[in-house]
């Protein structure tokens, strides 16, 4: 039956719609007539993304559909890193045509390079992983090749016609013109505080993975998913323990049952192991057979078997289901290790060919690595507080990857600034051209930031239980890779670099 119901997809259309619009308000609200033009660019930025979707026959899928949202998050992000460069310009002294010029041309770098990574974290998703997992990078690598286009050709063109006819144009607001810009703060000096920090958020995590472990889904473990609908609110507890009277194994690992409420409290979500290792039709039917008997008598009617096992999206019973084999989970398991490897060590060459050391390399993949683990940690901590489902699955892979591109575009774009302010001042210490670097992009890191959390809060709130656990591992990725690309990647690339080259300081 279909994994997705009328009311969760018209939940995340909703959740979507709102977060476009937030987007679009908080760039005109923060850049002004400059914003605008960005807003122009966006759904000429959607339309191309769904273009190049419907001409190479891609499947929509639900991590799909989350893709081009997140893409709508990030592809302000060009936009962001241009306005800002201008900004300098516009505060060194120079004249608006010339610093729109300059303005660009400093940017490509850092975009170029930031949108680089994350392409290379979107091919080794789509080469490694499954199903929806391939249709969630295919909307992300898509996303960011249109997004680019669009801030760096229509924004552009808009921008220089609207200049060319009257002379003017602004890019702030008076409140957010000199935003972060004048922040002098010693980063580096705060080094140790972070580490420890970061030290201790790993030590918890590995405590949680060693006593609590991970909620494991189908999808790696094998077994089958039910979402059930009742016509009266029911007990998840309730439901648990009659089901546990009929799905009875010799092995109790292959009759563990899970039951949650999902959506409603008329709607639960079972999770079972039972017969997992035989996917034939007849156990099917069997399994089916037997959820019927111990749940049937939760109705305040007498539903059929055939009424149960319907999948009417409208209907009661079954609603949606899904049966996972084991040798298909193994292969998920090991092909969700090999994507988050071959990512991490694909990432890290491409940093040392670009950057030219590999000190560079060593620093990112670190705070990448410290990223994803404090992640699973948190999410083996909290999966059995949170009320909603926290399930280690295909979706959570995907948003694994999500956080390791998102974060390592903005420790590239750090690393580009680091490396222009080397090259312009080569007798400042390391130290002083690090510190200065980070705070020239902070108003940068914080508007990204900002603009992707805002979409993401919105498709968490609005959204539907199935998107709220890939949204939650997103959010928790976007508020600790931001905070890794400023006090974790860049203080153990400098401390690296001190103890390799004692020129360094």
């Amino acid at each position: 039956g279909p994994s997705l119901g009328a009311d969760s997809i018209m939940a995340g259309l909703i959740s979507f719609a709102i977060a476009f619009v937030l987007v679009l308000i908080y760039m005109a609200f923060f850049y002004r007539t400059a914003g605008m033009f960005a807003n122009i660019a966006l759904p000429f930025n959607v339309l191309l993304l769904m273009g190049v979707l419907v001409s190479t026959g891609a499947v929509l899928t639900l991590p799909g559909i989350a893709g081009i949202v997140l893409t709508m998050g990030m592809a302000v992000d060009a936009n962001v890193i241009i306005y800002e460069r201008i900004k300098e310009e516009l505060r060194g002294g120079k004249g608006l045509a010339l610093a729109i010029k300059d303005g660009f041309s400093n940017a490509y770098s850092a975009i170029i390079d930031g949108q680089l990574t994350t392409i290379i974290t979107g091919i080794v998703l789509f080469v490694f992983g499954n199903g929806p997992v391939q249709g969630f990078a295919t909307t992300l690598v898509i996303g960011i090749l249109t997004s680019v286009f669009c801030a760096i050709f229509i924004t552009r063109m808009l921008i220089e016609k609207v200049v060319e006819k009257k002379g003017t144009l602004s890019f702030s607001r008076s409140w957010s013109e000199n935003w972060l810009a004048n922040v002098k703060f010693d980063f580096i000096a705060k080094r140790k505080s972070a580490y420890i920090l970061s030290g201790a958020l790993v030590v918890l995590s590995i405590i949680s993975l060693a006593t609590i472990g991970l909620n494991t889904g189908v999808d790696f473990t094998g077994g089958r998913t039910y979402v059930v609908r009742f016509d009266q609110n029911v007990s998840a507890e309730d439901v648990r323990v009659a089901l546990d009277k009929v799905l009875v194994s010799d092995d109790a690992a292959k009759s563990s049952i899970e039951v949650k409420q999902y959506g409603g409290e008329n709607q639960m979500r079972i999770i079972t192991q039972y017969k997992y290792d035989d996917t034939s039709e007849e156990t099917t039917a069997e399994v089916d057979a037997l959820i019927y008997n111990a749940l049937k008598s939760f109705y305040t009617y007498n539903i059929t078997l055939e009424q149960f096992t319907s999948t009417q999206e409208d209907a009661n019973g079954i609603i949606s289901s899904e049966k996972i084999g084991p040798a298909i989970a193994k292969d998920m398991v090991f092909n969700a290790f090999y994507a988050v490897l071959f990512s991490l060590i694909a990432i890290g060459l491409y940093i040392t060919i670009r950057f030219k050391r590999w000190q560079w390399a060593t620093g990112a993949t670190a705070a990448l690595a410290h990223n994803v683990f404090i992640v699973i940690g948190i999410f083996s901590m909290l999966y059995h507080i949170m009320p909603f489902n926290l399930e280690v699955n295909q979706a959570f892979i995907a948003a694994i990857l999500t956080i390791i591109g998102y974060s390592i575009n903005d420790t590239v774009v750090i690393f580009d600034r680091i490396r222009e302010f080397i090259a312009l001042y080569p007798k400042r210490e390391i130290k002083d051209n690090i510190n200065n670097a980070i705070c020239s992009t902070l108003s940068r890191t914080m508007n990204t930031s900002g603009t992707t959390l805002v979409t993401l809060l919105a498709i968490f709130i609005l959204g539907g239980e199935n998107l709220r656990g890939f949204v939650f591992a997103l959010l928790l990725g976007i508020i600790i890779g931001t905070y890794s690309s400023v006090f974790v990647a860049t203080p153990i690339a400098y401390d690296i670099l001190r103890r390799s080259d004692k020129k360094v300081k």
